[in-house]
C-alpha cells in the first residue's frame, strides 16, 4: 500500500480494479484539517483523464510495471503494432491510448513498452526524436523585429513553429515533453 501523500507525478497505481497514472500532483494544507492531495490521473486501459481528491491518510495499492524494449511498424487506423525486441511478438495498443505520442511516431523507431501482467499498457518516449522536414514555406524575414519563425510539416504529419532558415530536407530534432524545435541536424 502506498499513502497518497507519496503520490508524484508518473507514480502508477491500482484503485478498484484500474490502473491510474499520476499526470499532476497537487498537496494542499488548510488552515485547519487534514491535507488534501489533488490529482489528476489518466486511466491505464482507456486513455481517459480524470481530476480525484483524496485526504491524507488515505492508502492506494502501488504496482509496478514491466518495460521492454519495442519497435513501433505500422498502424491500421484503429491500432498501432509494436514489435518485441527479444520475442518478436507484435502487440497492439489502440489508438486512444497514444493520442499524445502519435504525432511523434515514425517506423522503425525503438520504443519502451510498460505492461502490467502482461498486458501492454503504454509506451515511453524518449525525449526527444528526430524528424524530417518535408514541407516549409520560405522564410523572409523582413518586418520581424526578434524570433521570427514559420510553420512547416514533418514527416508524421506533425506541424511546428521552427526559425526561419529551416528548409524542406532538414532533419529536425523536437522535444517530445513540450512539442518544441531544439535543434536541426
Amino acid at each position: 500500500m502506498l499513502p497518497v501523500t507519496q503520490l508524484r507525478k508518473g507514480v502508477t497505481f491500482e484503485e478498484e480494479g484500474q490502473l491510474w497514472r499520476v499526470l499532476d500532483y497537487d498537496h494542499y494544507k488548510p488552515g485547519r484539517g487534514n491535507a488534501i492531495i489533488r490529482t489528476k490521473l489518466r486511466n491505464l486501459r482507456t486513455g481517459s483523464t480524470i481530476s480525484r481528491t483524496f485526504q491524507s491518510g488515505t492508502n492506494v495499492q502501488d504496482i509496478r510495471l514491466d518495460h521492454k524494449q519495442v519497435q513501433y511498424l505500422y498502424n491500421d487506423g484503429t491500432s498501432y503494432y509494436f514489435m518485441d525486441t527479444e520475442t518478436f511478438e507484435q502487440p497492439a495498443l489502440p489508438k486512444e491510448m497514444l493520442q499524445d505520442i502519435i504525432p511523434y511516431l515514425k517506423e522503425g523507431t525503438v520504443l519502451e513498452m510498460e505492461s502490467y501482467e502482461g498486458e501492454p499498457l503504454d509506451i515511453e518516449m524518449p525525449i526527444t526524436v528526430d524528424l524530417k522536414v518535408i514541407d516549409a514555406p520560405i522564410g523572409y524575414a523582413g518586418d520581424t523585429a526578434t524570433n521570427a519563425q514559420k510553420e512547416v510539416t514533418l514527416e508524421t504529419g506533425l506541424k511546428l513553429q521552427v526559425p526561419l532558415f529551416v528548409n524542406t530536407g532538414d532533419t529536425l530534432r523536437i522535444d517530445t515533453r513540450t512539442g518544441e524545435y531544439q535543434t536541426r541536424i
